[in-house]
């Protein structure tokens, strides 16, 4: 049987941020990606925000790890050459009752280190975006975008320089956890053919397939697997010349962040995501969400013209909370919790998981690897 260092599964952009800080750690490790490609699933079907950290309660993993992870992944970026844009967005207030909405945010962002945030009049958000109707909004300078498969690429580029090996169409049917390693039962997507592999750490960052993974691993005890809620947001695009340079949000509403804009690194715009929950995995958009969409983006945006709203893909959310719950933390569960030395379960990483990625992998790896030597 094969035996490495560590096994991460998954090979979106948590997977492979991981796999990239054990490999600098000098860990052997070995990606297993069940798709025949790296970040087929949330990380590629989401709106590339870096965010600035402005929404998250205090002392929340998210809070944290969203802030440091934005510093990080500006850098990292800007090292790497990966397109990226710190554009900036605004924070629309539509509503007279929701400008005590926006002083709140900005006194959630200050509790989480985000002192940039600035409160703009009506007069001073539309003179910066003329095409916006609003009462007031808030101006975080921070936020940017990303180009999520660059970023990914980047990543396994860096791992692969590093030693890290990546298996794709590998799927992970089951394992079980024995004496000081854990020993993997895979299937080979194309040939159907079946191995074993064993390693002595192991990260579960297999997204939407977190849960279900954990569930089968022999020896952990099932009451530390939360139950995954499933919520799908559809995304619409308007072609054109864009009507805006920087995101523009609505102030948050419950399960999301409502629908909102944001832009490509060519200027396109798109708009989303929306709130769906679904009971299984379908990425199908239904053109007829749209009439929903031109009714909310007309409330900050009051000339999007009929008929100009095309559907683009959609993006599911791995949640932890149940509709009209507050939004769950990350949880990055480690033997502190579950009792299992050197297996980390990372369950729950939605938003802002793409801009926390590279504080989420230091976490975990200074759980299970040595330090740099």
């Amino acid at each position: 049987m094969d035996s490495v260092d560590c096994i991460v599964a998954g090979a979106g952009v948590i997977g492979l941020a991981v796999a990239r800080e054990l490999a600098r750690r000098g860990m052997e490790t070995i990606v297993l990606e069940r798709a025949d490609a790296i970040g087929t699933e949330t990380s590629s079907r989401n709106s590339e925000v870096i965010h600035a950290g402005i929404y998250y309660p205090e002392g929340s993993l998210k809070a944290k790890l969203c802030v440091e992870g934005r510093d990080r992944l500006y850098a990292y970026a800007a090292a790497r050459n990966i397109p990226h844009k710190r554009c900036g967005k605004l924070i629309a207030a539509t509503l007279p009752g929701q400008q005590e909405m926006l002083a709140g945010i900005i006194a959630k962002a200050k509790a989480n280190g985000v002192d940039d945030l600035v409160m703009l009049n009506a007069a001073e958000a539309m003179a910066m975006e003329p095409s916006l109707t609003c009462v007031a909004a808030v101006l975080s300078p921070s936020t940017g975008i990303v180009d999520s498969h660059a970023l990914m690429l980047a990543l396994l580029g860096e791992a692969e320089e590093h030693g890290a090996f990546l298996s794709l169409n590998t799927e992970i049917v089951s394992g079980r956890i024995e004496t000081e390693r854990f020993v993997l039962q895979t299937r080979d997507g194309s040939s159907g053919a079946s191995f074993e592999i064993a390693a002595r750490h192991f990260v579960n960052a297999a997204g939407l397939g977190a849960n279900r993974l954990a569930a089968s691993l022999e020896g952990l005890d099932p009451q530390f697997v939360p139950t995954l809620k499933l919520a799908r947001g559809s995304y619409f695009s308007v072609t054109g010349k864009p009507a805006f340079s920087r995101l523009i949000y609505p102030v948050p509403e419950p399960g999301g962040l409502g629908v909102h804009l944001t832009l490509d690194l060519n200027g396109g715009m798109r708009f989303g995501p929306d709130v769906e929950w679904i009971e299984d995995k379908d990425y199908t958009v239904d053109p007829r969400r749209a009439e929903h969409f031109y009714g909310e983006i007309r409330r900050y945006w009051p000339d999007l013209a009929d008929g100009s709203l095309s559907p683009t893909y959609s993006g599911i959310r791995p949640k932890l909370s149940r509709p009209g719950e507050p939004a769950a933390d990350f949880v990055i569960q480690g033997a502190e919790t579950h009792g299992v030395k050197n297996l980390v379960n990372l369950f729950g990483i939605e938003s802002p998981g793409l801009t926390s990625s590279l504080a989420i992998a230091d976490l975990v790896a200074q759980r299970i690897a040595p330090p740099y030597v």
